[in-house]
């Protein structure tokens, strides 16, 4: 299993992955956003999503997990 963590404190507006997708490397998770910018998400190893621990409006805190994936 791989976690994917939130890279600084930001808020999550959009989720684009849900459990059991199969994601590849560079397909966007997530969409966060910080000090007005929109950051996204990025699987960086093809796998399938095992559980979001996120919603859209949660703020994260940096080191915080988003999303685990179970890698190919």
């Amino acid at each position: 299993m791989v976690d994917v963590h939130a890279d600084m404190v930001a808020s999550v507006l959009r989720v684009f992955a849900e459990p059991g997708l199969s994601v590849e490397a560079g397909d966007t998770l997530l969409l966060l956003e910080s000090m007005k910018m929109e950051i996204p998400v990025i699987a960086e190893i093809p796998g399938t999503v095992v559980e979001i621990r996120v919603q859209a409006g949660y703020v994260v805190q940096e080191g915080d997990v988003l999303v685990t994936l179970d890698a190919r």
